[in-house]
């Protein structure tokens, strides 16, 4: 899987809201009142001054997984960093020790930040779980990278040292190498961007978008972590205070502003896009899909391992499409009906 960089990332080539699918509507008029509960993706009517509003998006919906998903309006965030953001960044890393250049590698992804316009999508409110993944495998049959090439990347204590360690055996079921089991709750991970993207396409959704990935994460108010400009501990899975996965949605205060959970931390997590470290220079202002083609996939979000910085809503990080390890998994996106 290639060498790894500063913070133990690898750096290739280079260097439970309600009742989920519930929403409702209520229509009032002098004397009578009454509440229309629609299990699909629209509320169906709404009264504002004497006026019917219909066809008005659902924020909670249930994919065909049984994954909840939560609503991301259409309209336009910053995607990037801002240049106040950048310097921030570079005055952590001499304050941590850190190599200038290791620093300005990560960057220089993330500039020059601008203004970005989608419609609206839904995501999935929480990492998919291994149970999730176990019904994807049950109902197709499905085999994963790891498991048809018999070994997976495993970060672990190793020698008295945290290491990356190649291990035979390693899969899904058994994420840290035999004798070791995934937890049902837990995200799953040792899944490829293949594997990702075959789960989402069998649950009758896609992987997001890095554009989507990010709005969804940080909102339209430009903060740096899904809950604001700081990163409370307590409120992600990161830095290496656990050491491993937690249940998903274990942190609800680290929620980002549409209640996404675990956008930071846990497991870095797949999207759909190539890497093209300079496409800010000329992505699309509406709608961005990232490159035709590239050598590597991009993930967001850090992991468990990973440092704070690295937790930001706006860093972007990449692997080959077949890696896979034990801090790496994913969640999906659809477009509205």
């Amino acid at each position: 899987m290639g060498r790894f960089g500063t913070w133990g990332h690898r750096v290739h080539a280079q260097h439970r809201a309600g009742s989920p699918g519930a929403a409702s509507a209520v229509v009032r008029g002098s004397t009578v009142a009454t509440r229309l509960t629609v299990a699909a993706a629209v509320v169906a009517l709404a009264l504002t001054n004497g006026q019917v509003v219909a066809n008005q998006p659902a924020r909670l919906v249930k994919g065909a997984d049984g994954a909840a998903m939560i609503l991301v309006p259409a309209g336009e965030f910053g995607m990037g960093s801002a240049p106040s953001q950048i310097q921030r960044f570079r005055d952590e890393c001499r304050k941590g020790g850190v190599s200038e250049f290791s620093c300005r590698l990560w960057l220089e992804r993330e500039v020059p930040q601008h203004r970005v316009a989608l419609d609206a999508f839904y995501i999935d409110q929480y990492e998919v779980t291994s149970a999730l993944f176990e019904k994807f495998v049950r109902a197709t049959g499905h085999r994963t990278t790891a498991e048809s090439e018999g070994d997976g990347w495993v970060y672990q204590a190793k020698d008295r040292k945290w290491q990356w360690t190649k291990v035979n055996g390693s899969s899904w079921r058994n994420p840290d190498g035999p004798g070791t089991s995934s937890e049902s709750t837990h995200p799953v991970v040792q899944v490829s961007w293949h594997d990702a993207d075959a789960y989402c396409k069998w649950a009758t959704k896609r992987l997001p978008t890095e554009a989507e990935w990010e709005k969804a994460a940080r909102g339209t108010d430009n903060r740096l972590y899904p809950r604001g400009d700081t990163l409370d501990a307590s409120r992600a899975n990161g830095g290496m205070t656990i050491k491993t996965t937690r249940p998903v949605g274990s942190y609800a205060g680290g929620a980002s502003p549409y209640d996404a959970h675990d956008m930071a931390g846990n497991v870095e997590e797949w999207v759909a896009d190539w890497l093209d470290e300079r496409y800010y220079d000329h992505s699309p202002e509406r709608n961005p899909r990232g490159p035709d083609s590239g050598q590597y996939r991009v993930l967001r979000g850090g992991s468990w391992y990973s440092d704070p910085r690295i937790l930001r809503a706006s860093s972007r990080h990449n692997y080959a499409p077949d890696d896979r390890s034990n801090t790496v998994g994913f969640r999906c996106a659809r477009g509205l009906p």
